[in-house]
């Protein structure tokens, strides 16, 4: 049992299971929101946490001083993430009865001080938040080192739980794509939308079924996309970062072959039999059209076939209403939605070209430091 979720934890392949339970999530949201799932999910995280701490490797990753915090902040996500959806399942089941929200009742409507009711509440969760971290400091050794010594590094090397998301990316990316470009987009992205998406929709109230592709566009990125990447770096990623399964030991002397090659490398080296073209814009053309198709040919895909509300896909984002996004949000505010949500798919694309036919750049131009 051990060996199997050695294996299956592995990105190459809980990536994708991490993708199907999402979907699976999103597709069957009423039993997701329900207690019935909580208790489920709860009694078998508590068991298999059991079970597996027996396991002295295990037990060595998840008490480590720098993961213990990470552990309770993934609880809590977890928690807060599934009370959300369990509110909103709740007031959609009551919008279907034709009753309005539980926040729009009036028992829930009533109008409260900020004193002393919202002061007193602030006051006493700083003083149980100090007592906690007076409790935490007593009973964890801060996980502090010597002097930083230029001439050694740890192995392996980590950021701060928040940037291993981050370090995690650049196995797959160019640093200037991991590090600046995409989180570049993605804050950019989260401050504009609620420019983006002005929808009055969920606005004071709990709901998933009138925002169903706001709200699961922003979990895929913020769950799959992110918070899984934080996990594997966390508690996945061992010495010279190599993968190493949750009950396996951190050997540092474990190698991995990274056969990892370049797009125009595939096209003229391994099917043409030449050497690579001196012109850089010849060298690097397939990879370039590709591209170009990609930024192209897509946001005109989903123009017709999603975001206008025809097919099932499309029924499925508005229930059904007739009408498209590309009318309501205007040219601007829609291309850059678009264009945001392309970009942000890149990332899985470009995993799975890395795993499955060892792509390391789809346009390496080192010239103009321009790798993608």
């Amino acid at each position: 049992m051990k060996e199997l979720i050695n294996i299956i934890a592995d990105p190459i392949y809980s990536f994708s299971i991490v993708i199907a339970l999402f979907l699976l999530s999103i597709k069957y949201i009423k039993f997701v929101g329900s207690k019935k799932f909580f208790w489920i999910a709860l009694g078998g995280s508590a068991i298999f946490t059991v079970w597996a701490a027996q396991d002295k490797n295990f037990w060595a990753i998840i008490t480590w001083p720098d993961n213990i915090p990470i552990s309770i902040l993934l609880i809590s996500m977890g928690w807060l993430t599934w009370y959300a959806i369990y509110k909103g399942v709740n007031n959609d089941a009551r919008t279907e009865k034709g009753e309005p929200p539980l926040e729009g009742t009036p028992e829930n409507r009533e109008k409260v001080w900020a004193w002393p009711n919202l002061v007193y509440t602030e006051m006493f969760t700083i003083i149980i938040g100090t007592a906690f971290l007076v409790v935490w400091s007593i009973l964890f050794k801060a996980p502090l080192e010597e002097p930083a010594n230029p001439t050694w590094a740890p192995n392996p090397a980590k950021a701060p739980w928040y940037f291993l998301g981050l370090q995690e990316m650049l196995v797959y990316f160019d640093p200037w794509m991991a590090g600046v470009l995409l989180p570049g987009l993605i804050i950019v992205g989260l401050i504009a939308i609620p420019y983006i998406d002005m929808n009055p929709k969920g606005n004071g109230y709990y709901t998933f079924s009138e925002r169903k592709f706001a709200i699961s566009s922003f979990m895929f990125g913020w769950l799959v996309l992110w918070i899984f990447l934080i996990i594997i770096g966390t508690f996945l990623r061992g010495p010279n970062w190599s993968y190493y399964g949750p009950f396996e030991y951190w050997d540092a002397h474990k190698v991995v072959a990274a056969n990892n090659i370049n797009l125009s490398e595939i096209l003229w080296i391994k099917w043409l039999g030449m050497p690579l073209p001196k012109n850089i814009l010849l060298r690097e053309f397939l990879g370039l059209a590709l591209t170009l198709i990609y930024f192209a040919v897509a946001p005109y895909y989903l123009t017709k076939k999603v975001f206008n509300f025809k097919g099932k896909l499309g029924k499925w984002i508005n229930g059904g209403q007739l009408g498209g996004y590309l009318k309501s949000m205007g040219y601007i505010r829609y291309s850059i939605m678009v264009m945001l949500m392309l970009t942000m798919m890149t990332m899985p694309i470009k995993m799975y070209l890395r795993w499955f036919i060892n792509l390391k750049y789809l346009v390496f131009m080192p010239e103009f430091e321009f790798n993608i």
